[in-house]
């Protein structure tokens, strides 16, 4: 009897605990708002037809609706067919339908909803239709820049930048004053950019008057954008990698995005090809292989390819290719030792009994060009220091290091010995541990909970 008690005392106290946010919440639930649209749209030209639809997330028995964020209902509806949405008909839009709308709707306990958020209805083809232009042109280059200029003879207002199928909302910007031949005008410039694709498409624009915000004028005619894509730089790279023992072979790859004629290599920041070759098969990519690498190979290359439309591209970013094996190796040491935990200060030391003016620091399997430090004291020791801080998993691996001449930059020495950098992810290991604590104190749990139940049990086997 006693054991019956406390399992229920426990049950209800758990009740309580997990019930206690849904209850909280449910006492505290206020009739949500409704949601408002327009169809065919919240912009309407004048003498046309349109539906503002209200719609409840609850069983509703009527609908309002407020115009200007008026006290007293513009309209009201009774939905049909026990429907959680009504639509207010308006058959033939003027420009007194303008301005704001917001709905709410009556539950069936009788409770008024929050008002929706409000649902701008602007009416167009009021006054006469402003020009639009694009300045320098209506087509650009991705990337580029360009104006979209709206012009009307009203003087004073505000213009409406709109593209046709569009997600974004109209762009809205005061008029300027211009004159011109003795005239005056009214102005706005729409700067657009840097474009891309996304931008092209028909634009139009609006006006209105000051005094009448949401009642446009006829769309001016419209204006096409077309944006036209820039022939993208190659992409270059060394395989097996950037770092090469001498006598070594490297194969050096460019690669387009569109098809070429020819690719063409250079060296040194060369302005004349060191090497020209035309791709087969109708390759996006072109290979450049060097059987042997020497110092004669060592340096900075770019690539360009040759396009059917007959212009070079854009040079791709610079490939820093080095030969290794040239000196005697340095050491490296890790300090303060090669296992650091994460978020630690550790430091890669590169030193040298003979004399190195710079020093490169490599992980193995990295496609990037080694780090390179100059020797800060050229009295001492030959050596500097690499610092990592913060420390995190990714830069786990084994380095090696690297010494050279100022006057050869890219004739390194033979690699140092390669040491392993370790990081341990303490903050793992304790979500690890934690969890394990947590498993044995369940296991714990349920053992207690067994054993006291057990004497109940053989009771109960006993009486049988």
């Amino acid at each position: 009897m006693e054991g019956s008690t406390m399992t229920a005392t426990l049950t209800a106290l758990l009740c309580l605990w997990l019930c206690r946010g849904p209850w909280d919440q449910v006492q505290a639930e206020v009739v949500p708002k409704p949601s408002i649209w327009a169809e065919p749209g919240p912009m309407v030209t004048t003498g046309s037809l349109v539906t503002i639809w209200c719609q409840a997330s609850l069983q509703a028995t009527a609908y309002s609706l407020n115009k200007e964020r008026g006290s007293e209902p513009w309209d009201m509806n009774t939905p049909q067919n026990f429907s959680n949405r009504t639509g207010f008909l308006i058959e033939s839009s003027s420009s007194q339908h303008k301005g704001p709308y917001e709905c709410a709707y009556y539950t069936t306990e009788h409770k008024l909803s929050e008002r929706s958020d409000p649902l701008l209805l602007v009416v167009t083809g009021v006054d006469r239709a402003p020009s639009l232009s694009a300045q320098p042109s209506p087509v650009v280059a991705s990337g580029g820049s360009v104006s979209l200029v709206c012009s009307s003879q009203d003087t004073s207002g505000t213009f409406h930048l709109l593209k046709e199928g569009g997600a974004d909302p109209p762009r809205h910007m005061e008029s300027q004053s211009r004159s011109s031949a003795g005239r005056t005008y009214a102005q706005a410039t729409f700067p657009v950019g840097p474009v891309n694709t996304s931008h092209g498409g028909t634009y139009r624009c609006y006006g209105s008057l000051r005094s009448y915000p949401n009642r446009w004028s006829h769309p001016s005619d419209p204006l096409r954008l077309q944006v036209t894509e820039v022939v993208p730089k190659p992409s270059i790279w060394a395989e097996p990698g950037p770092l090469v023992t001498t006598g070594s072979p490297v194969t050096l790859w460019c690669q387009g995005s569109l098809q070429a004629a020819a690719y063409g290599l250079y060296k040194d920041n060369g302005s004349a090809l060191w090497d020209i070759k035309h791709p087969q098969n109708s390759s996006k990519k072109m290979s450049f292989p060097f059987q042997s690498m020497s110092s004669h190979h060592a340096g900075i290359y770019k690539c360009a390819y040759y396009t059917t439309e007959n212009r070079w591209t854009e040079k791709s970013d610079p490939l820093l290719l080095m030969v290794t094996g040239m000196y005697r190796k340095p050491s490296l040491s890790i300090l303060p030792g090669p296992s650091v935990p994460w978020g630690a200060k550790v430091t890669l030391q590169c030193g040298s009994e003979t004399w190195f003016d710079t020093f490169h620091l490599h992980r193995e399997g990295s496609l990037d060009p080694p780090q390179h430090l100059p020797v800060q004291n050229m009295t001492a020791a030959f050596q500097a220091n690499f610092t990592i801080s913060p420390v995190t998993s990714a830069h786990r691996g084994t380095y090696r290091c690297f010494g050279s001449h100022s006057a050869s930059p890219y004739l390194l020495s033979h690699p140092s010995d390669s040491l392993e950098l370790l990081v341990s992810d303490y903050t793992v290991e304790n979500l690890i541990r934690m969890g394990v604590a947590g498993l044995v104190l369940v296991v714990l749990g349920v053992l207690l909970f067994q054993a006291r139940n057990s004497p109940g049990r053989i009771h109960d086997a006993a009486m049988t």
